[in-house]
């Protein structure tokens, strides 16, 4: 049984249901013969992976939804073995080099010039519109993540190797790519949906799945479902696996009480509990117990910049005389995590910088 954002996940172009002048950009792009590098960028659960799985879907056919994961061995400068997963088809190869820290470079060196240097030579199934594409296509996931390096070693596999590899980068902000790698890609900025258009899309599921309500007055249901999607910051995929987990809970969905509509996650509750703790106790000790609180969160795999921006904004909500101090401060910090090793560091050092513009 797979979750409803996996099951309701479109495949095709035909299948998307909003943005549509990107889809009609992404279409076209997939219908020529010469198919450029992109960058695809734009918030969290923005739809950007659907519409690059769509494109390729486009250029290859369903060939591309036959998936598997491979483990990939590499040896670093210190003769470091190193192993990294890539998710692949027959048509394209998924990578998210920045899980490999500092080795990045290697990844990037080693594994694309690789697949780069050898030439696709399946040409059983020509494409959708019959045109043979005689390159395979390498998505890099958290591409603004990658090191200095591994963006220098992007850029030269870019130029040499053009002929047999197309790469597709995703990331949510592109300011962090070297203008190099810009210049040589097409960029394409995928904005969040609407709250309508997640409405839509949530209520298309109620209905598919027999979702029960306490009333079946449109203009209600309407009410509630914009609410979820408000609760989730207009992300998608958020939205779709909230209202799936308010459904499961409940055997009917009480449209009248709109608060029902939204899910505080854990690590939202922790970082507003730490937000808290900053403004009452501006204290060395304080700042010692937070730093168990970082570990906790980083430990969880929740990224350190998502913990940055969280609790920034978090404080700036409720010091609004201090507002423009906390978000300078945290843009220091955010740019250090983007170049130090150790998160830790960098989240401590802007809660002692926080304590000490409150005090």
């Amino acid at each position: 049984m797979s979750l409803w954002v996996d099951k309701y996940r479109p495949k095709k172009f035909g299948q998307l249901t909003f943005h549509p002048q990107i889809t009609d950009s992404l279409k076209s792009l997939a219908a020529t013969g010469d198919f450029p590098h992109l960058l695809v960028y734009g918030p969290s659960g923005a739809g950007k992976k659907t519409r690059i799985y769509a494109t390729l879907n486009e250029l290859f056919g369903a060939s591309v939804e036959k998936l598997k994961i491979d483990v990939k061995t590499f040896t670093n400068a210190s003769s470091k073995k190193l192993e990294f997963n890539v998710l692949s088809s027959p048509y394209h190869l998924e990578i998210t080099p920045s899980d490999m820290g500092n080795n990045d470079r290697v990844v990037i060196q080693d594994l694309l010039k690789d697949v780069a240097s050898t030439e696709q030579v399946d040409f059983s199934n020509p494409g959708k519109n019959g045109v043979k594409h005689r390159f395979k296509v390498v998505i890099i996931n958290e591409a603004d993540s990658l090191s200095r390096d591994a963006q220098a070693a992007l850029r030269r596999t870019m130029e040499k190797y053009s002929a047999n590899i197309r790469l597709i980068m995703v990331c949510n902000n592109i300011s962090n790519i070297i203008a190099p790698i810009k210049s040589r890609t097409l960029l394409v900025r995928v904005p969040a949906p609407s709250v309508k258009e997640i409405g839509d899309i949530l209520l298309h599921i109620a209905l598919k799945e027999s979702v029960k309500f306490s009333s079946n007055d449109p203009e209600k249901l309407r009410k509630y479902v914009d609410a979820v999607a408000r609760g989730s910051a207009q992300n998608l995929r958020r939205s779709m696996l909230t209202f799936e987990t308010i459904s499961m809970q409940l055997e009917l969905l009480n449209v009248d009480n709109l608060s029902s509509a939204t899910i505080v996650l854990d690590w939202e509750v922790i970082i507003q509990n730490i937000a808290l703790s900053l403004r009452r106790d501006k204290s060395v000790a304080n700042l010692a117990k937070l730093r168990v609180t970082f570990y906790e969160l980083l430990s969880h795999c929740i990224p350190s910049r998502l913990i940055l921006k969280t609790l920034a904004l978090e404080l700036a909500s409720s010091e609004t005389s201090h507002c423009r101090e906390l978000m300078e401060t945290a843009a220091v910090f955010d740019e250090r995590l983007s170049l130090g090793l150790k998160a830790i560091f960098h989240l401590e050092g802007f809660a002692a910088k926080a304590m000490v513009i409150m005090s």
